[in-house]
């Protein structure tokens, strides 16, 4: 890796970070609908496994978890179902925070390396942008149940459903909104980096592979 590349990784990683903290810390990151939350911090995460891969979506996942966590005991916002789970567990909490949001970016970069490969750019780019909103919410939700499941705040969410059947209903349109969102807007963002150049060691890699 040449100075140059690593100098424009290290640009585009705070350029991600950046981003994804200003859309965290403002209403541009989140649609809070009752204990749910629409998030569009899926996409700079996204985009860095695009032009970072899998370390470059890892490393922003993690920004986005801690985010997430933070707003657990008001920083940035705050989360009520968040704040319900830190009251519970606080170390719990932020595994089921956080997680989800570094394994999400972490894969997302061999989603889009891979696919890439399979239907070209345009469409791994979109591809990617759904996945990032499809494993947010999967881990989370997932995460929710393993974790808390026995508490009486999840089981009073649940009722008498199951726990499938309670991760449909409970994230209803919000994830259906949530990786629409995510898909068109990472498919056209992605692609105009990719037509930039702005994916210097990763496009390289990729090429010799």
């Amino acid at each position: 890796m040449n100075k140059q590349s690593k100098t424009m990784r290290l640009t585009l990683m705070g350029l991600f970070a950046a981003v994804l903290l200003l859309m965290a810390y403002t209403p541009l990151g989140y649609l809070n609908i009752g204990p749910l939350a629409i998030t569009f911090n899926v996409i700079p995460v996204a985009l860095a496994a695009i032009t970072l891969g899998p370390v470059g979506g890892a490393a922003m996942g993690a920004v986005f978890g801690l985010t997430s966590f933070l707003q657990c005991i008001g920083v940035g916002g705050t989360s009520a179902m968040g704040a319900m789970l830190f009251g519970i567990n606080p170390v719990l909490a932020f595994i089921q925070r956080f997680i989800p949001r570094l394994l999400d970016g972490f894969l997302l970069g061999y989603v889009f390396r891979y696919s890439r490969k399979a239907v070209g750019d345009r469409i791994a780019c979109m591809i990617t942008g759904f996945c990032s909103a499809f494993f947010n919410t999967a881990f989370f939700m997932s995460l929710l149940v393993l974790l808390f499941g026995n508490t009486s705040y999840v089981q009073g969410l649940m009722g008498d459903k199951n726990a499938i059947l309670f991760i449909c209903s409970f994230v209803g349109v919000n994830a259906v909104f949530e990786m629409c969102a995510s898909t068109f807007l990472t498919g056209a963002v992605g692609l105009a980096l990719i037509k930039a150049k702005v994916i210097p060691v990763y496009q390289k890699a990729e090429s010799a592979a």
